[in-house]
């Protein structure tokens, strides 16, 4: 099958397109056949091996102290169950599936194996394959992860920094359904679009810097990491809570993330939830998505075809 790899850090021409072995499910396990997968802020990280100094020698031990443990990248995919271990009973040959594998990053390839118990869901029934693997199962999943800690009731006031992101998307949706009033901060360029998502106001963070405005929030969510929290204290109230998608995102461990898919796919079937497509690219030209993803500007998600849908 074919599959990218990543055996250095790098910039994107580190990644290759190659032939390697079909994996085999194990017993507890599904064999997906992988029609869509996505290039995530956090596979840009791994292949530059990019993260905080506090998180390095923990991140080196778990992604690879030199070189990539795991070969593969990728995080969220869509597709079709091909085969199942013996032991499978949640799911079937032929079941429609969308899936996260996070930390386990496996999805630029044509077949994928998961846990039947990890974060895997039949696809939403309203859903394209391509829409479905544009972050419910990451992004959207770690957005009401955070926001969860929060509690957020109907009526109260939400701002979330980098409204426009993989994360920032799902979290004005999540936000609204939740009953709040939510602010949405991005570039000017994409003020229309988090409006589109249900945000009630939204500023423009090159000509205001909202911290300094009269107006107070219950909750103020990063999902960019770029605050300080200094900022962000300056704008709550007395009472607010102030979240950041990196430090209450859980960590490296995935243990809480099951349970959630399964929310937010019957969120989306609600009709509370949409994802956001900015690109499209085919896995031919992997290096040129990972290119487009790392100078910031991308809305939503950059979704990579891998294989035909049947």
């Amino acid at each position: 099958m074919r599959a990218v790899i990543c055996t250095k850090y790098g910039g994107p021409e580190v990644l290759q397109l190659k032939e390697v072995d079909k994996p085999v499910p194990k017993d507890n396990e599904v064999l997906i056949k992988n029609y869509f997968t996505t290039v995530h802020v956090g596979d840009v990280r791994m292949r530059k091996f990019d993260v905080p100094r506090a998180q390095w020698l923990l991140a080196r031990l778990i992604i690879g102290i030199r070189k990539p443990k795991k070969v593969a990248l990728g995080m969220e995919l869509s597709g079709v169950v091909e085969a199942v271990g013996k032991d499978v009973t949640l799911y079937k040959k032929g079941d429609p599936v969308m899936a996260g594998s996070f930390w386990t990053a496996s999805s630029y390839a044509e077949y994928v194996c998961m846990p039947e118990d990890g974060a895997i869901a039949i696809k939403p029934s309203n859903m394209t394959f391509e829409e479905a693997a544009a972050g419910a199962t990451t992004g959207g999943v770690t957005a009401l992860y955070i926001l969860k800690q929060a509690n957020i009731k109907p009526g109260q006031k939400i701002l979330i920094n980098g409204a426009s992101g993989s994360i920032g998307t799902y979290a004005v949706q999540l936000c609204k359904s939740f009953g709040a009033e939510v602010t949405g901060v991005c570039s000017t360029t994409n003020l229309e679009m988090v409006k589109s998502l249900g945000a009630d106001k939204v500023i423009d963070y090159k000509k205001e810097n909202f911290w300094e405005g009269s107006e107070t929030y219950d909750v103020i969510f990063d999902a960019v990491d770029r605050l300080e929290k200094s900022q962000a204290k300056r704008a709550l109230k007395k009472t607010g809570i102030y979240l950041n998608s990196d430090k209450n995102s859980g960590g490296s461990s995935t243990d809480h993330i099951p349970p959630l898919v399964k929310e937010m796919k019957e969120l989306i079937e609600a009709g509370s939830i949409k994802a956001v497509i900015d690109k499209h690219f085919p896995l031919e030209q992997i290096v040129e998505a990972h290119r487009y993803v790392e100078t910031g500007r991308k809305k939503g998600h950059v979704v990579i075809t891998v294989t035909q849908e049947e």
